[in-house]
């Protein structure tokens, strides 16, 4: 995997997006690298969707890292995955894991997946450090979510990532902040690499570029929005005699 790694952190240049779109099993990470994308990456709600778990670490860690192992199989190109925050696995055996099952990369989130309890920054810190010693390639996307379950503070915000960086983080993800802060976050973190999401409504990956964002990722919006919106119209196109294949 230390190629696979080494291609992946090389496609974090600030001012110049990689473009992510998230899997959910091995037939949409096939769709993704036939596509042409350089990386395939997982999304942790979708994932526990197709194999029947609820998002939230409610998903066995046997059964989370062996999707990862199958989806790396199946694609040519790197493989970066959301595991949450390691499914209560201690953090040296996140890293051991990931190395296993293929992973070049990762998302580790630092609120607690069921309570959604901000986790004490120096904790996650020492999580995040300890997961690089145990896998010294990985390409590691510290995500922070003072903006979904904190108080929503910038200042903390940009204290958390200059913390992650410092303990080995190649990139760092603010979940949910403000499409006008973006520039000022990255300015504010000494343009290192940003990954932001797009969702419906939010700035494309065209709009992100000149504000210095690294890496851009849908989250499980493809699953969700697009591919499970649109089976639900065709569930109900069917029922009513109508042909799922129209419209």
């Amino acid at each position: 995997m230390t190629e696979a790694a080494k291609a992946l952190r090389a496609l974090h240049v600030p001012g110049s997006p990689l473009v992510v779109p998230n899997a959910w099993d091995v037939s949409s990470a096939r769709v993704f690298a036939e596509a042409g994308h350089p990386v395939v990456a997982t999304t942790s709600v979708a994932v526990a969707a197709a194999l029947g778990f609820q998002d939230g670490h409610d998903m066995p860690a046997d059964v989370a890292f062996d999707a990862v192992r199958r989806i790396a199989a199946a694609v040519e190109v790197p493989v970066t995955t959301d595991i949450e925050r390691g499914y209560d696995l201690p953090p040296a055996r996140v890293g051991e894991r990931l190395a296993e099952v293929g992973a070049a990369g990762c998302n580790l989130e630092d609120s607690d997946p069921r309570s959604k309890a901000m986790v004490d920054v120096a904790e996650q810190a020492d999580f995040l450090a300890a997961v690089r010693a145990a896998n010294p390639e990985l390409v590691i996307n510290a995500r922070i979510d003072e903006f979904l379950n904190g108080g929503k503070s910038f200042d903390d915000a940009v204290r958390r990532a200059q913390a992650y960086f410092e303990a080995g983080a190649d990139c760092v993800y603010p979940m949910r902040l403000p499409g006008d802060r973006v520039a000022e976050f990255v300015e504010a973190v000494g343009r290192r690499p940003v990954n932001i999401a797009h969702g419906p409504g939010a700035p494309t990956p065209n709009d992100l570029a000149p504000l210095g964002v690294a890496r851009v990722s849908f989250g499980p919006g493809l699953h969700n929005v697009l591919m499970m919106k649109q089976l639900k119209k065709m569930a109900t196109d069917m029922l009513d005699g109508g042909s799922p294949y129209r419209g």
